[in-house]
């Protein structure tokens, strides 16, 4: 069925195009600002998308935390206090300085539940069954025009001011802006599986890799669990049967035993790659999540970096929209330069530690073994490992010159007036100062708080939890210009 598109366009500040976890935390960010928020999504409400992801990482936690949702989050997970990687490395994740010592094993759908929750009730207008068709971006009119298809096959057209793509791997929003995704397969024929195991793991996370194979294994919590498999010697097409026979293979080769796997409610084959798009921004339309990056699912760090592109650029978006901003183009040229970097390096983390479990020559198993060693047993080396795993290690560049803290995470400071992370709520930027100082007027909201001790740094925070700026011998007019900016 085709119409016309319809000649009154509906009007919206942002427009967000699928409604994953990265999707939802940034609508319902910028809606809990007073921005005008549409949310589309080609899938129906709450259709099983067969999420891989499991793994809610530390430096997430934090960014949930200070939107209310951890602690809620945590009491439907597992927490994890070390991953555990080809049955010899493990890395301890309770020496991380954080709230949140651990990985958080949840699947993803409990995630964007909390998420969904959370955007409604801020006043996001979701709409399902509706997909992107093409896009237009009006420089005279500072505004991009979407066509949208419905269910049922009519069109209408949506004009924003600003457009985020969120919509995955196969983002239409990325194919409509006609960028590359330049990458390559890095895993063919994985099998991914629910089942239900007669004899249960004694990891609550299990993954390993052994000879020609590696699995992975992880719990949903009411009797089911996600396996993940792959073979060498099993490389077929994604549309190629796959059955169960084939999955218990993998783990007995891969574990050492199948758990007794049985009563699989679904089973696939897939691929993953490693790819990433050249620019998250173009225009008035923006990338983020798996639309700008995706990679292999070891480290679990796919979920979590999409959560923190969408951090990253909402309290942006709103300060732009807000007016709270003395240079617009320069704050939003920064979510690309600041989030790209780190995309790239999770491809290369995540692809070092799928090569590690595909090891296939001797030498391969030797540059395994002698990694798993030093990583064990090599104290820096394992805290950086943990650091960038989790997130908490991550930093953004500094201008020259800058305070040795500035664009770097700021642990959940325990002030004055409450925890760090309590007081970055609903896009608030947190100034930490000595008793004594006078706080000064700014374009966005700015919450005043203080050292409990005797510290004399002052910290501008931002809303993602980075320091914005900082001085041992705080110059009024640099404070100024840091809010300013």
């Amino acid at each position: 069925m085709t119409t016309t598109p319809s000649t009154a366009p509906e009007t919206v500040d942002v427009l967000i195009v699928g409604a994953g976890p990265t999707g939802l935390l940034l609508a319902g960010d910028l809606a809990a600002q007073g921005i005008s928020v549409t949310l589309v999504e080609r899938r129906p409400h709450r259709t099983n998308n067969m999420t891989r992801a499991f793994a809610v990482h530390a430096r997430t936690l934090e960014l949930l935390d200070s939107r209310g949702l951890a602690d809620e989050l945590i009491r439907k997970g597992t927490p994890l206090t070390s991953l555990r990687f080809f049955g010899k490395l493990s890395l301890d994740l309770s020496r991380l300085h954080t709230r949140f010592p651990f990985v958080l094993i949840t699947p993803q759908y409990e995630v964007e539940h909390l998420l969904e929750r959370r955007a409604r009730t801020a006043g996001v207008h979701l709409r399902y069954e509706t997909e992107l068709t093409s896009l237009h971006q009006n420089a005279a009119a500072e505004s991009v025009t979407a066509e949208l298809r419905e269910a049922d096959g009519s069109r209408t057209t949506l004009t924003a001011r600003y457009l985020v793509g969120t919509d995955g791997m196969r983002s239409p929003v990325r194919h409509a802006l006609g960028l590359p995704f330049p990458g390559r397969s890095v895993i063919r024929s994985m099998v991914l599986a629910d089942v239900r195991l007669t004899d249960e793991p004694s990891d609550i996370l299990t993954v390993s890799g052994e000879g020609d194979a590696f699995a992975f294994i992880a719990p949903f919590g009411d009797g089911w669990y996600r396996v993940m498999g792959w073979h060498r010697a099993h490389q077929a097409a994604d549309s190629d049967l796959v059955d169960l026979d084939e999955l218990r293979e993998i783990c007995r080769t891969a574990l050492g035993t199948d758990f007794g796997m049985h009563e699989a409610r679904w089973i696939s084959r897939f691929h993953s790659d490693e790819r990433q798009v050249p620019s998250y921004r173009t225009g008035r339309v923006f990338l983020a999540g798996d639309a700008a990056h995706v990679h292999s699912p070891a480290g679990g760090q796919g979920m979590n970096t999409g959560l923190q592109d969408a951090a990253n650029l909402s309290w942006k978006l709103a300060a732009v929209l807000r007016g709270h901003t003395a240079d617009p183009e320069a704050l939003l040229d920064s979510y690309h330069a600041e989030r790209h970097p780190v995309g790239a390096n999770v491809l290369r983390t995540s692809g070092a530690l799928v090569r590690l479990a595909m090891a296939r020559t001797p030498l391969q198993r030797t540059v395994r073994t002698v990694t798993s060693k030093t990583l064990a047993t090599v104290r820096p080396a394992s805290d950086k490992a943990i650091g960038m795993v989790s997130g908490i290690s991550i930093a953004y560049r500094a201008p020259r010159g800058a305070h040795p803290l500035t664009a770097k995470r700021a642990p959940d400071l325990s002030l004055r007036e409450g925890r760090l992370h309590q007081l970055l709520c609903d896009g608030t930027f947190v100034l930490v100062t000595p008793d004594g100082t006078a706080a000064p007027a700014s374009p966005a909201p700015l919450v005043h708080a203080h050292w409990q001790g005797d510290r004399t740094t002052t910290l501008l925070v931002r809303p993602d939890g980075y320091i914005a700026w900082a001085s041992d011998h705080p110059d009024p007019a640099a404070l100024r210009a840091a809010l300013d900016r």
